[in-house]
């Protein structure tokens, strides 16, 4: 029986097959995206899920108090760690880390590789395998240093028997390896690449031990039998324990958040990239319900070529239920078949897509729960799409199909109607979205940032820089590819430090005002294209403006009417004048107002050389002059730099992301949609074929049969224009909500996107239009 199905499904798909390459086109298409999808968010959830410990494993962050509201950072004191394991019953183990980038070299062979100083803790708690070495003993000496696999290789060659090496850093520091650890996977919160023992990091600062100072990554691991809710209370308390001061909590965030839920407002989680990741399932089930959506629309509208069918089945004895599975298995053998053709298309275009999405999914239809995933969503896809269609034309009475009276169509017809709506509608709604995404990112990247990032070049400062920089600066401005240089501790897009406790003379004198400070060379602020608002700059000679400081605006205000220039800033007991104002420019956050920025003149412990490069020097120019002087005065370390505009771009990351997802699936949504209505207005001509030829034979134009045939599909796509622009005006205006810094929704957009699918379907819906209307009438009414 079940190969009698089988073949009789078969045969109809072979005597149809134009409806049957739409409707195995579209399911792959659906499938396909849906599949892009969820490898995608399968990459997501699976953040951090190789290391054992899920349950027990926590970063501790802060959320501290300024000027009335919380806000969360990742920093802890560097005492917090020791305090909460021999404290806080619960926590077994606790670990400080500090993220750090070396230059590592054997001999000529050189390499820059990120890692962390790490408590030994750290080891148990992420359970790292040691495949040279022991991790009992790792760093028994405080010289040690573990590094990965990876690092070994590159290195050493492929050759093991690495451990009791000395590994040189930084062309000056040695360390002896002590282990060689397994390599990490790509998807974890945070990456390294090597391990040291914490203290031959923390030996040479006091102040790294005090309450007061946060700038410890801290992890910790809580027993299995430890009450969750009553270890963070305790945590939460304990900085005021030792302090005596309520505005700084510390808190627990467990592993399985750090990636997804990372997003915190007024010391609140609110999300993070979880809704990126149920946004775009729940587009992927919406692609695949359009898909669906045409094979119920082409199974029904064909209803009068199967009805003799059904009616023949049923007057020989065939009850309803075989021929619901007849109908249905007819779906699941095209639906089989639509997967396989996904399968083929996944291979093709997975490369492609892991580019757009930047990482290294594998398709891996070897792992279980991949094959199981792609035959239950062939499954669920076959049976959703075919159960309508079975039901509608197995309803059909014998009686009335063989006596030759017409189908009434009645219900399907409407249904088949708001089948098309609704693939619009959603088609419209992404059109919408891609464009107003696309708006606010734009509107962001333009804004005014009080600087020029165009043509700025930056580079990590390591090895010889700050010491010879006066000569490096010289020569690199001499070479006339370079305009000027300047050195900053932080990054120029980035938060930096910062801190609080400043007084000052005027103004509202609010110690729990959060202030950035920057430690800055005298060209810096020439070099970024920093403008000054009022008073001078910093001197090259830094005794001279030893205790001079510049703000910006929105410190100026701070310090009440009248001009800064002049006023005194007290910190912790230091004060300094100030002698400049300088405009406000964004950092850290590209959507809202960037915090008060406090500048010193001193670039001893500067992190990063800024270069402002000569527009009418080739860039290759450029880099390679640059190059040449760094290798001659920087000698150890590879030429490594970044352009600024490049840097600001990735910042919107997720945006662009969001946008060339939306871009992709609303050219998928049009593609199905478009495919449904090719194929129901090929059906529309066929069943008009006689009437077209009689109004041709009486003086019909093609122009007005075109017009005929047309109307009634622009009509509804009209009704999905109608219906999609409060859905889409509502979506947006809640996604926008999110933002400080947005566009305001102008109506030329829907006018736009409804213009654009009206296009879209009438050239649909006119090439079978115009083909009908051709066509000779002769042949149409030969038989009458």
């Amino acid at each position: 029986m079940i190969f009698n199905y089988i073949k009789i499904a078969f045969r109809t798909l072979l005597k149809n097959k134009g409806y049957s390459f739409l409707n195995i086109f579209g399911l792959a298409v659906g499938i396909t995206c849906a599949s892009l999808i969820f490898l995608w968010v399968e990459d997501e959830v699976s953040y951090d899920a190789n290391f054992k410990k899920q349950d027990q494993i926590y970063y501790v962050s802060t959320h501290q108090e300024y000027d009335g509201a919380w806000r969360t950072f990742s920093s802890t004191p560097g005492p917090l760690a020791e305090a909460m394991k021999t404290e806080i019953p619960g926590v077994v183990k606790a670990a400080r880390t500090k993220h750090r980038d070396f230059l590592f070299s054997v001999g000529d062979n050189a390499i820059n590789r990120s890692g962390r100083y790490v408590d030994k803790d750290f080891i148990e708690i992420f359970s790292l395998k040691f495949i040279e070495g022991s991790a009992t003993n790792a760093f028994n000496n405080p010289n040690a240093i573990v590094i990965t696999q990876e690092m070994a290789e590159v290195l050493y060659g492929s050759n093991r028997g690495v451990v009791g090496k000395t590994l040189k850093v930084n062309d000056k520091d040695s360390y002896i390896i002590t282990g060689v650890m397994e390599n990490l996977p790509n998807n974890i919160t945070f990456p390294f690449h090597w391990i040291a023992p914490f203290e031959r990091y923390s030996k040479p600062y006091d102040w790294m031990a005090e309450y007061g100072s946060f700038f410890a990554d801290t992890f910790v691991e809580l027993s299995p039998e430890a009450n969750f809710s009553a270890v963070d209370g305790q945590v939460r308390n304990l900085l005021e324990k030792k302090t005596n001061e309520s505005d700084a909590k510390a808190f627990l965030h467990s592993i399985k958040d750090w990636h997804l839920r990372d997003h915190f407002e007024n010391g609140i989680q609110v999300g993070g990239r979880i809704d990126s990741v149920r946004l775009f399932t729940i587009i992927a089930l919406i692609i695949l319900l359009i898909a669906c959506i045409n094979f119920m629309n082409l199974s029904t509208a064909r209803s009068e070529k199967r009805a003799n069918e059904v009616g023949v089945r049923k007057a020989m004895g065939s009850g309803r239920s075989r021929l619901i599975i007849q109908f249905i298995s007819e779906a699941l053998i095209l639906a089989f078949i639509a997967a396989l053709v996904s399968a083929l298309l996944l291979f093709l275009l997975l490369p492609q897509f892991n580019l757009l999405i930047d990482k290294s999914l594998t398709l891996g239809l070897t792992q279980p729960l991949h094959l199981v995933f792609l035959c239950g969503i062939t499954m669920v896809c076959g049976i959703f799409a075919g159960l309508y269609p079975a039901f509608y034309l197995s309803s059909f009475k014998p009686v009335e199909v063989l006596k030759g009276l017409k189908v009434t169509q009645g219900s399907a017809t409407f249904i088949r109607k708001g089948l098309v709506v609704g693939q619009f509608t959603i088609s419209i709604v992404f059109i919408i979205c891609t464009i107003l995404v696309y708006q606010q990112i734009q509107y962001v990247k333009n804004r005014d940032l009080g600087y020029d990032k165009e043509q700025l070049i930056s580079m990590k400062v390591n090895g010889t820089i700050i010491e010879k920089f006066d000569i490096i600066k010289e020569n690199l401005v001499n070479s006339k590819a370079i305009e000027s240089v300047g050195l900053n501790n932080s990054g120029i897009l980035d938060g930096g430090n910062n801190g609080s406790g400043l007084k000052w003379t005027g103004g509202t004198n609010t110690e729990d005002v959060l202030i950035s400070y920057r430690y800055i060379s005298s060209d810096f602020l020439e070099t970024a294209g920093i403008k000054l608002a009022e008073g001078r700059g910093f001197s090259e000679n830094k005794a001279k403006d030893s205790s001079s400081v510049l703000i910006t605006e929105s410190f100026s205000k701070l310090m009440g009417s009248g001009s800064a220039v002049g006023k005194q800033i007290n910190r912790h007991g230091d004060l300094y004048t100030v002698i400049g104002v300088v405009q406000d420019f964004l950092y850290d956050d590209m959507y809202g107002a960037s915090d008060p920025v406090l500048f010193f003149n001193y670039h001893d412990e500067a992190s990063f050389m800024y270069l402002k490069t000569n527009h009418q020097v080739a860039t290759n120019e450029v880099l390679r002059t640059v190059k040449g002087i760094m290798k001659k005065y920087n000698p150890a370390y590879p030429f490594e730099y970044s352009f600024v505009d490049d840097t600001f771009n990735a910042k919107f990351k997720s945006e662009q992301l969001m946008g060339k997802l939306s871009q992709l699936f609303a050219l998928l949504a049009i593609l199905i949609s478009c495919l449904g209505l090719f194929g129901l207005a090929a059906y529309t001509a066929e069943q008009r074929r006689k009437e077209i030829g009689v109004r041709k034979v009486l003086g019909a134009s093609v122009t007005g049969i075109i017009r005929l045939l047309s109307k009634d599909f622009l009509k509804l796509v009209g009704v999905s224009i109608l219906i999609a622009i409060p859905i889409a005006w509502y979506a947006m205006e809640n996604w926008l909500q999110d933002y400080a810094y947005r566009i305001e929704i102008s109506w030329w957009i829907f006018a736009v996107a409804g213009i654009v699918a009206l296009l879209i379907a009438m050239v649909t819906v006119s090439f079978q239009a115009i083909k009908a209307a051709i066509a000779n009438p002769v042949d149409s009414l030969k038989t009458e």
